[in-house]
């Protein structure tokens, strides 16, 4: 039970960090709106690095594909994913919540739906669905490959490592959909936007929304297989 706490606590804290950081660079009012993608993508992989630091006892996964491909791999148990998923995206939804009262009073003064959505979830720059789900599964792959790497080949380097992977991806492959690489990060946040009482708020493009959750999924066990032809 205290690791599915710890999961669920962190991958509310890397939300709360990684979409607050959206709202920041995006939201009317804000003193850093327009600060750019350079400062989104850091502070993802900060967000990353504080979730897994609260989370750190549990192996601090945050991300149904990761717990999903860590399992593939036979170094997690699969009678604990389902119980590591849920939390994670109950953390996540309780971040996106807790960003919407945080940010509030600039998410009345944005009048742009587009903008609104963008703070919670994913979208393509391009909609295109083959180019998008390829977009996600490489991003994906590229972080489960890395997380194997770094334990194989730098154990105990710590959270730097993984850190810096984040934010190369985020100003690398990032651009094209914004790189959810996670359902927690991503659908969990978007049901938090459905529910929510957001003044002129939009739809919340369920129609793109199975993209975040299967591509990282697919990627994640891809990552794991090439690794396993590697090493």
């Amino acid at each position: 039970m205290e690791n599915y706490i710890l999961e669920f606590v962190g991958t509310l804290v890397l939300v709360l960090f990684g979409d607050g950081v959206c709202c920041a660079t995006s939201l009317n009012k804000c003193k850093a709106q327009g600060a750019g993608w350079v400062v989104i993508a850091l502070g993802w992989g900060l967000a990353v690095c504080m979730g897994a630091l609260v989370a750190g006892p549990s192996g601090g996964h945050l991300n149904p594909a990761v717990t999903i491909g860590l399992a593939v791999s036979g170094s997690f148990a699969w009678e604990h994913v389902a119980g590591y998923i849920i939390a994670q995206m109950l953390g996540g939804f309780v971040g996106a919540v807790v960003v919407y009262i945080f940010y509030k009073d600039h998410f009345d003064a944005t009048e742009d739906k587009g903008t609104k959505l963008g703070v919670f979830c994913t979208a393509p720059a391009v909609r295109n669905t083959p180019i998008n789900f390829f977009g996600e599964f490489v991003a994906t792959f590229m972080l489960m490959l890395a997380i194997l790497c770094i334990g194989k080949n730098w154990e105990g380097a710590g959270l730097v490592p993984i850190t810096y992977v984040i934010v190369a991806i985020g100003m690398s492959l990032g651009a094209t959909t914004g790189y959810a690489m996670n359902a927690a990060r991503d659908l969990a946040p978007r049901i938090a936007h459905a529910v929510l009482p957001i003044k002129g708020k939009g739809g919340s493009d369920w129609g793109y929304s199975w993209i975040p959750v299967v591509a990282p999924i697919v990627g994640a066990v891809c990552a794991v297989f090439v690794f396993n032809l590697i090493y």
